[in-house]
């Protein structure tokens, strides 16, 4: 089969390679899914960059996310048979046979049936973007339904899906975005309120409306920690899913209004949080409350340069096209 892969960590043009690989068997508890899509997200290229200390075993077929159709099973596996549309998450994680490739061997819980009127491209969106939003918000539509939210960032791809799970749970959502273009993009997934966190007046038009939140969805705490206190309720959450720089906490504040700081890594979610993280989201699909990112798609043999478009961080999804539908 036609594999991206790497050998050592580095420079995407320096050590990603299109090659051939023997087609994996799958064990007793894998699947094996013929890739339509196959989704990047920015810990793929951080990690094939040598910014999570991973060194691949031998090896490593890039890329969490996907979608395709299961095309073996394992002598143990049920529920899922040949033939079975799926979306597929953290396919690489500990595993060398990721979705930049014809084919991913992976186990069984990381494949998840794929409604037929869901695409290929919106299935490849889901995994660490969808699952981390889900979790952030407390990992059950319950723990937003009747709240107010609010999602900082609500363009990207996590935001995306965190205005859009918690609006199907029946919450209230306000979200912070830096551009016209990136505000388009917050209403279109369902937003209530979209202010520019910019904007001299961004808390008070957040009161304004919806008084103060329940819970935040935070993509640069650092930078907007004054923003999320002014508007957060006593006894309110805000859930951090991206670190960047040093942080300084307000201590007294946060335990005089306890407030719970969460910071959210998909990798170390205990398998009951990934399962219940996956529950909501597969209901969510079903009822058709999600949508797919814009696509920003690639031949896999443009690998290399598709993850250096993630790494500019664009509005969208960059994808790679590995198969047609």
């Amino acid at each position: 089969m036609k594999a991206a892969c790497y050998r050592s960590l580095g420079p995407a043009a320096e050590v990603l390679e299109l090659v051939d690989l023997q087609l994996p068997e799958p064990g007793p508890d894998e699947v094996r899914v013929r890739i339509v899509t196959s989704g990047i997200n920015p810990t793929d290229w951080k990690t094939r960059a040598g910014l999570r200390n991973r060194e691949p075993d031998g090896f490593q077929v890039p890329h969490h996310d996907g979608a395709g159709v299961v095309d073996a099973v394992g002598s143990a596996v049920t529920g899922l048979v040949p033939g079975r549309r799926v979306w597929l998450h953290l396919a690489a994680f500990g595993n060398r046979y990721g979705t930049a490739a014809e084919y991913a061997l992976v186990p069984a819980a990381r494949a998840v049936p794929l409604p037929d009127a869901a695409s290929y491209d919106l299935g490849a969106c889901l995994g660490v973007p969808a699952l981390t939003a889900a979790h952030c918000l407390g990992g059950r539509p319950g723990a937003v339904a009747g709240r107010t939210v609010l999602v900082a960032g609500g363009a990207g791809a996590v935001g995306h899906f965190a205005i859009e799970l918690a609006k199907h749970a029946g919450a209230r959502v306000v979200a912070t975005v830096s551009s016209e273009e990136k505000r388009a993009r917050a209403e279109a997934a369902g937003a209530d309120l979209v202010v520019r966190y910019t904007d001299a007046d961004a808390a008070q038009r957040i009161l304004d409306f919806a008084g103060r939140v329940d819970r935040i969805v935070e993509v640069a705490i650092g930078a907007n920690l004054d923003l999320d206190l002014a508007v957060l309720a006593t006894g309110g959450t805000i859930a951090s899913y991206a670190a960047a720089g040093e942080l300084a906490l307000p201590v007294g504040r946060f335990m005089v209004e306890n407030i719970t700081l969460s910071f959210v890594l998909l990798y170390g979610l205990s398998p009951a949080q990934l399962s219940a993280a996956v529950s909501w989201t597969s209901e969510a699909l079903d009822a058709g409350a999600l949508t797919s990112l814009p696509m920003l798609p690639y031949p896999l043999e443009l690998v290399a340069q598709a993850q250096d478009r993630v790494a500019e961080g664009p509005v969208g999804k960059v994808v790679l096209r590995v198969a047609e539908d």
